[in-house]
């Protein structure tokens, strides 16, 4: 069934999902969580967060949102709860805590929806608990970065009920593109997957870039060429620039991607050992990255990477 086609009907929640009547519970306000409540609340529903470091709050506070002590505040008072935090270890912690997690304070009938780039085993064990607690879960990770959380272009990439997903589709409004992509667990299969594909989009534009500038190409006249060829991409719209302006501040840490690629390395997931994932590129990127990490850069953004291939090249940039 097409997910346009799917209706909540059968969840008999207490209200359509619209603004003044769905409270929404928002844990973890970093630069994309953030960004992504910020559309919520501007969009007219009433945002109560949690973040470990209520001083990083301001902002939503500022613009209306409800501040709570813990993440079973937060469900206590929401009737859906968007969770958006660092690792697979920070979601089980918000989330499946006895004591202070969401799903602990979530009334039954109430939804999760963690955008975390995460486990898919982390993901199927919350819809699990979230399903015996009455409740429902979505993973739902994102991809488009700080931009498209600003501007509300996320490509968002859900696994769960697809009626559940369906129910969610006015809030998923305002934060960009939902595509269902299967039962629990595939929404953040799919994101280690997009993650392969950005970093190997990112290694090849740094690269490029590192190259043209060796070769004693005007760089910005070289990017605005290829960027209108087959060489163009979303990373290089996002990354480029950036990368070109010396920028490695924007954005998210390059730790996260380290993650994720790990995440694609592991063995299984919950499977047999012997199905190990045999990804040759996805491990050099994630030694390129991890070389950025070593070099005292790894709390830069994914552009930084062409420092790294300038150091290997012997390319000295402020």
């Amino acid at each position: 069934m097409a997910m346009e086609e799917a209706t909540a009907t059968a969840f008999g929640f207490p209200a359509e999902v619209r603004p003044g009547g769905t409270r929404v519970g928002w844990i973890g306000i970093g630069v994309m969580g953030g960004a992504m409540a910020a559309r919520l609340l501007a969009a007219g529903f009433a945002v109560t967060a949690y973040a470990r470091t209520p001083a990083k709050a301001g902002a939503l506070v500022a613009a209306g949102a409800r501040l709570a002590d813990s993440p079973a505040s937060v469900a206590a008072a929401s009737d859906v709860v968007f969770t958006m935090v660092g690792n697979p270890g920070d979601v089980r912690s918000v989330v499946l805590d006895a004591a202070s997690g969401a799903l602990a304070g979530l009334r039954p009938g109430g939804v999760l929806v963690d955008c975390t780039s995460s486990s898919p085993s982390l993901a199927r064990e919350v819809a699990a608990a979230a399903r015996a607690a009455g409740c429902h879960a979505v993973d739902c990770p994102v991809s488009g970065g700080d931009v498209g959380a600003r501007d509300g272009t996320l490509a968002l990439l859900a696994g769960g009920d697809e009626a559940v997903v369906a129910w969610l589709a006015p809030l998923f409004a305002h934060l960009g593109r939902p595509t269902y992509m299967g039962p629990p667990g595939s929404g953040q299969s799919s994101k280690i997957a997009n993650q392969i594909a950005v970093a190997g989009a990112v290694v090849g534009l740094g690269e490029s870039l590192a190259f043209a500038g060796a070769a004693g190409l005007d760089e910005r006249l070289f990017l605005g060429a290829v960027s209108k060829g087959a060489a163009g991409s979303r990373v290089m719209d996002i990354f480029g620039e950036r990368a070109l302006s010396r920028d490695f501040s924007s954005g998210g840490s390059v730790r996260y991607i380290i993650k994720d690629l790990g995440m694609a390395l592991e063995v299984g997931d919950g499977q047999e050992e012997e199905e190990v994932n045999v990804l040759p590129g996805s491990a050099l990127y994630r030694q390129m990255f991890s070389a950025m990490a070593a070099n005292g850069d790894g709390e830069l953004c994914l552009q930084g990477l062409i420092t790294v291939v300038e150091r290997l090249n012997g390319i000295m940039r402020k």
